[in-house]
């Protein structure tokens, strides 16, 4: 009968640093994005890159047609 007490005692101090374990690892952080590091090696960073070089050249193009559209309009 001593060990059945004795087991449920220490299942129950067991159970309980389960708990705070859990409780510390939510107040830290460990749970707010559980989505994105998954997914994280599929992001391609060079392309990031890439895109932004293209739309700085094509507002660049955009500008320079502007330009030469005035040019041809005040000659």
């Amino acid at each position: 009968m001593t060990v059945i007490i004795l087991l449920a005692v220490i299942g129950i101090i067991v159970a309980g640093g389960f708990l705070l374990g859990f409780i510390w690892a939510v107040r830290n952080g460990q749970y707010d994005d559980m989505y994105s590091p998954s997914v994280r090696i599929l992001f391609d960073e060079s392309k990031k890159k890439d895109s932004a070089s293209v739309v700085t050249s094509d507002e660049e193009k955009t500008e320079e047609n502007k330009i030469d559209q005035n040019h041809f309009l005040t000659n």
